[in-house]
């Protein structure tokens, strides 16, 4: 079996460019915890997931230790409200970033992922452009669909 099998082709995908609330607005109405960042020509610049949106809207530790936290809730608000204009490219992973072609063997893709402990791998054609993701959920589907349902 090999990615193409499982994949899924309808990837949602921001631009660099794009803010933070834009981003959070596509993972939050499409119920999904990631996606490529690509240029214009939708070559894989980047990979942005909600756990990189927490760590950047995260309250940032003060004082000794980084053990206090002084910030009122007013004032956490104001701040979430000033960060959601960031553009992704200054949250988004830009390095080191993992990808599969729609070739790859299935098993080399349940290790890469569970390896590196990511939950979304995209997947790259030859020319560089992103035509597909696959997520943990779609390998325990198919796993499920193809393996132990036969």
């Amino acid at each position: 079996m090999q990615v193409r099998d499982c994949m899924i082709t309808k990837v949602f995908t921001v631009k660099p460019s794009n803010t933070v609330k834009e981003l959070l607005h596509i993972l939050n109405s499409n119920r999904i915890g990631g996606v490529p960042v690509v240029d214009d020509k939708n070559h894989l610049v980047g990979m942005v997931s909600d756990g990189d949106v927490l760590r950047y809207l995260a309250p940032k530790p003060l004082g000794i230790a980084g053990l206090v936290y002084i910030i009122e809730d007013e004032e956490l608000e104001e701040i979430i409200h000033l960060k959601l204009d960031t553009p992704v490219k200054d949250i988004m992973t830009k390095r080191n970033i993992l990808y599969v072609s729609p070739d790859e063997e299935f098993d080399k893709t349940i290790s890469l992922l569970s390896r590196h402990h990511l939950k979304k791998l995209p997947v790259v054609n030859r020319a560089g452009r992103v035509i597909g993701v696959l997520s943990r959920g779609d390998i325990i589907n198919n796993i499920s669909k193809k393996i132990i349902s036969s």
